[in-house]
């Protein structure tokens, strides 16, 4: 059901429910919100999201968001370098930092093997992670792509990637359902996944 006579409200709920997870119900509350909020809620949001476009850009290291150089983790230097975690997407660093048992670093895929969709190995970071490897091989790599489909095919084209450069590859285990993704799991399932991997 559209909203009659407003076609600029209307607009910012379609906006709205561009989003992840968010219906159209969702997304009306949200625009409603900010009309009951005034000009201030405006102006906070806007400037919000010109800040974030403007400064966040990927780590030219791992590929992670950062605001400098390098990401947060990459400019770390408590980090355990011999560990290296490779992930999909940003969303997953966040969600395995959000577990607080990891300590190593991350090389962020940007997405995963789809041939359906188009996405192949040369579309993703492969040859700037293969070119980390070269020059500071870790002594594990862990491959943790979501357990789905896509995800598998992309775990093992990496495994046999990096395989000439690691002593261990393991792939996260336990905890993590079949079709899951890391972004929406809790902090104990994904302890319970990190803690059980396996080598691949």
């Amino acid at each position: 059901m559209t909203i009659k006579g407003l076609p600029s409200l209307e607009r910012a709920i379609a906006a709205f429910s561009r989003f992840p997870g968010v219906g159209r119900k969702s997304a009306q509350r949200m625009a409603f919100y900010l009309l009951n909020q005034g000009e201030e809620a405006y102006l906070a949001l806007q400037g919000a999201l010109s800040e974030m476009q403007e400064r966040i850009r990927p780590c030219v290291l791992c590929h992670n968001l950062a605001e400098e150089a390098l990401c947060a983790i990459c400019g770390d230097s408590s980090r355990d370098t011999t560990l290296l975690c490779l992930v999909e997407e940003p969303s997953d660093v966040w969600a395995i930092e959000r577990a607080s048992l990891y300590r190593g670093r991350y090389h962020v895929l940007g997405g995963r093997l789809n041939p359906l969709a188009g996405i192949a190995p040369q579309h993703l970071h492969f040859a700037s992670l293969e070119a980390r490897l070269q020059k500071d091989p870790p002594l594990e790599i862990i491959l943790a792509t979501n357990p789905t489909v896509e995800g598998d095919a992309t775990a093992h084209y990496a495994a046999r990637l990096v395989q000439p450069y690691v002593q261990r590859i393991t792939r996260l285990a336990q905890g993590v359902p079949t079709g899951g993704e890391l972004e929406y799991l809790d902090e104990s399932t994904l302890y319970q996944a990190m803690m059980g991997r396996r080598v691949y």
